[in-house]
């Protein structure tokens, strides 16, 4: 059989680390000492933890250089706002507001709940705040028309008097009274209309909004705490009432760290007991309970050590880094497990520093790979667009590399450590010599806690544990049978399957109300939103960019032709625009406005009476119009992606130079990046772990498989996340990222054992990889699951997005690690020369 070894990188790294092992071996102390005045020292850096805190939701759940972001500034360039005349829908933020929803199971235009919501309009408006030792009221911070504090149109309509509604007849979507027209469909929901008019005859909901001019800060969100306090305690028999504000979710998003801070505390607990568990032996001597214990304190203070060190380096810390602990805690006991594997295959009578020379030559290189690959894959996630994945990856990916480096040290030292217990046959608790035999005077009890020290006499190594055997005796047999090989391609066609099934119904986008706990109070007023005001979305500007000839017949032509282009779309329900009301007031009034002089003449005398429409034009020093702007009313009849694209893409399709923009397309550009930023990261990262594979695993065939058992495990959590629920957004691309580099975990182990072993059958290699490394694993998997599964009862979407992905990375990881790869490694993997 050919030869198709490439060891030239894997063998003298070997010999390094068998050359450290021996170091550290007979200096355990200073490798002891070493990390933990290091990862003391660094951790200082959480002093600074609170002026890190960066979780502005803008800024970390958004594409960093979104085209939507450009085209706001230009927006607050080109149509600066005007405090005195403020406008919702001329705003290029979401602005400073508060706004509550009131609902009713009957017709809540009858007089008992309208008179519950004029009462709590009332007392909103007179609700006195104090601050900076002084007390003030809407009235002094409410956004303003005229001099006048902006009115919600339904009150306004029924002139503050619940008993009116009879004699108004609501007209919906538009109500039109006194020459204006007001959009009613912003106030009323569930509307039931007359059969043959537009003439409202029930609703079920009423949503009340109060617009805050732009003031200190601190007043403001004191505004609106007070406001959220009052309302919250307002719902009565008639009326049931939800609110928000303008600040909620940022101020929601912000509680969601402390809600999973008690989690540490029980994860670390059922790491160390599944550790100190799982590395129980029934010999005094050869238990690894302190070992175990070590491995949990080393990942400790791998985050100790990551995290301080990057807040020291002023490194802004977003609240999705806060999930890394639990993901390092899952890599340093793998590792730990791995070690502690490799100890008990080395000879008993061997000096301490052979014995970890040995352990380090058969490990280290298995958690090199695996240490490389997941820091790789973490790195080129910062190069995502999304602030939220590059803080993660970048605290993550340097808390891996301690972890790495703790491993190497600390973890090693006590080992060593240890192991010189071991040598002089102590007991692990008391360090008291006790006999390897049990005296012939003592009784089988005294066995149990105060003997130690057997091993077996033919190969002078530790006594196998008894799932090692099992992995040995009974699953690698199994497992490389002839029926059993055939049955596990079944098996996988069918998990291939149903994975790009899953990866075909993928949904894209982050719902902003995820970003808020379960129990949020805004959950409820997002519920009735849309449960009540679904009908109608967003009022979109539209900004034509470029001087433009209004008054000429052909240059109208051109500006109707995109205006019927925008409202021939199946989303756009109407148009409202300056220069229609203008053309309309000239034929009202029997204008000429066809040539530039009268055009330019007139404008002035219709913008005094629409003193509204002076926020909608550009006008240079020479009374010129150098752009302006006009608006469309959508529906809620696709997605909003749909939406977005297709009015950017209408509007490029015009002849005339036009913009397309509403603050929430800051939100959605998301969905125009997530997929092609994801998709370039993995297949970026695939290559480099196939490339980093090809150097340290000495097979070209097995490198591949290794690159091979990447793809299909992230296909397989991509698909079963969609079938779990979970969309592509940029926390699910966090884990997607870290998918990559947790994927090639197990089946690095289980390639690079195959092609180190000296066995000349694939069944034997495959048998030997496993008994060698089929139980670390396993005790690595359920390590990791066991250290997330506690976020599955979080209060947070985002920690629970965690477990969800996690627990599918390491439930696919392991079932390749154990099952799908070592088949294949035996078909297809046969390339060295005996």
């Amino acid at each position: 059989m050919a030869k198709c070894h490439t060891n030239c990188v894997e063998k003298p790294l070997r010999i390094c680390f068998e050359m450290m092992g021996c170091f550290i071996g007979s200096h355990p102390w200073w490798f002891l000492i070493a990390p933990l005045i290091l990862s003391t020292g660094l951790g200082s850096g959480f002093y600074f933890l609170k002026d890190r805190m960066s979780n502005n939701i803008e800024e970390q759940f958004t594409p960093v250089n979104g085209r939507a972001k450009m085209e706001r500034k230009y927006v607050q360039e080109t149509f600066p706002g005007n405090e005195s005349m403020f406008s919702s829908v001329r705003l290029s933020t979401s602005g400073n507001y508060a706004t509550l929803i009131a609902t009713s199971d009957r017709n809540i235009l009858t007089v008992e709940p309208l008179q519950d919501i004029l009462h709590l309009d009332f007392k909103i408006r007179s609700m006195v705040v104090h601050f900076d030792n002084q007390s003030f009221e809407y009235v002094d911070v409410c956004a303003e028309v005229m001099g006048s504090c902006i009115m919600n149109d339904i009150v306004d309509i029924i002139k503050n008097n619940a008993n009116s509604t009879d004699a108004v007849n609501l007209t919906f979507p538009w109500y039109h009274s006194d020459f204006k027209s007001i959009p009613l469909h912003l106030s009323l929901g569930s509307v039931k209309l007359d059969k043959e008019t537009s003439v409202v005859q029930s609703a079920k909901a009423i949503q009340l909004y109060y617009y805050l001019r732009e003031d200190t800060k601190a007043k403001i969100d004191l505004w609106l705490e007070s406001f959220i306090n009052l309302v919250s305690n307002e719902s009565s028999t008639a009326t049931q009432v939800s609110y928000s504000t303008s600040m909620s979710i940022q101020w929601e998003f912000e509680k969601s760290p402390a809600s999973v801070i008690y989690l540490f505390s029980i994860t670390y607990a059922i790491a160390i007991t599944f550790s100190i568990i799982s590395c129980w032996r029934l010999d005094n001597v050869r238990t690894k309970v302190w070992v175990a214990c070590c491995g949990v304190l080393s990942t400790g203070l791998a985050v100790l050590s990551g995290f301080g060190a990057l807040l020291l380096l002023g490194q802004p810390f977003v609240m999705t880094a806060a999930s890394c602990p639990f993901m390092i805690l899952g890599i340093g006991l793998d590792d730990m497990f791995i070690m502690i594997s490799c100890w008990q295959r080395t000879r008993v009578l061997d000096s301490v520093p052979d014995r970890l020379a040995d352990t380090y030559r058969d490990a280290a290189v298995s958690i090199t790979i695996t240490t490389l690959t997941d820091a790789l894959a973490l790195f080129l996630g910062c190069s995502s667009p999304f602030g939220s994945v590059r803080s993660f990856c970048l605290y993550a990916g340097i808390s891996v590399c301690f972890c790495y480096l703790y491993n190497i040290t600390f973890l090693g030292a006590c080992m060593a450590l240890n192991g010189q217990k071991e040598a002089e046959n102590k007991h692990w608790l008391t360090c008291a010599k006790i006999p390897e035999d049990l005296p012939s005077r003592n009784s089988k009890a005294f066995s149990i806690c105060c003997v130690g020290g057997n091993y077996d006499r033919i190969t002078e190594k530790e006594e196998t544990d008894t799932i090692s055997h099992i992995f040995e005796k009974f699953y690698g047999p199994f497992l490389t049978h002839k029926l059993i090989k055939v049955f596990v391609f079944v098996i996988y066609a069918g998990y291939l399957a149903v994975s790009i099934y899953g990866c075909w119904i993928l949904k894209e986008g982050l719902d902003i109300r995820n970003l808020a706990l379960d129990d949020s109070y805004i959950i409820n007023y997002y519920n009735n939103q849309r449960q009540h005001f679904s009908e109608y979305s967003y009022h979109v500007m539209v900004a034509v960019k470029q001087p433009f000839p209004y008054w000429d017949e052909e240059g109208q032509k051109q500006l109707h032709s995109c205006i019927s282009n925008f409202e021939s779309l199946t989303y756009v329900n109407s148009t409202f625009a300056w220069f229609l009301s203008f053309q309309q007031y000239a034929n009202e009034t029997s204008l000429s406005i066809s040539s530039q002089e009268a055009f330019q003449t007139h404008l002035p005398h219709f913008l005094e009476l629409a003193s509204m429409f002076k926020q909608d034009i550009n006008l240079t020093a020479d009374n010129e119009i150098q752009a302006s702007r006009f608006f469309i009313q959508t529906l809620n009849k696709t997605t909003m992606e749909d939406v977005m694209v297709g009015l950017r893409k209408t509007a490029e399709e015009c002849p005339v130079e036009l913009l397309v923009y509403h603050p929430a397309f800051i939100y959605f550009d998301q969905y125009t990046v997530i997929m092609d930023s994801t998709i370039q990261t993995v297949l970026v990262a695939v290559t480099v772990m196939l490339v980093i594979s090809l150097i340290l695993i000495p097979s070209v065939l097995c490198s591949v498989w290794v690159a091979f058992a990447i793809c299909s495990v992230i296909v397989g959590v991509t698909g079963f996340m969609a079938l779990w629920g979970v969309n592509l957004d940029s926390i699910s691309m966090i884990n997607l990222v870290m998918c990559i580099g947790f994927s090639v975990d197990f089946s690095a182990h289980i390639s690079y054992s195959f092609v180190s072993s000296p066995k000349c059958d694939v069944n034997e290699k495959a048998m030997g990889a496993l008994a060698h490394l089929g139980y670390p694993i396993l005790q690595g998997a359920l390590s990791t699951i066991l250290g997330v599964v506690v976020l599955s009862v979080s209060g947070s979407y985002i920690f629970r997005t965690f477990f969800k992905v996690m627990f599918l990375v390491i439930t696919f990881g392991l079932l390749h690690g154990l099952v799908f790869i070592p088949v294949f490694l035996t078909l297809f993997g046969a390339c060295q020369e005996c």
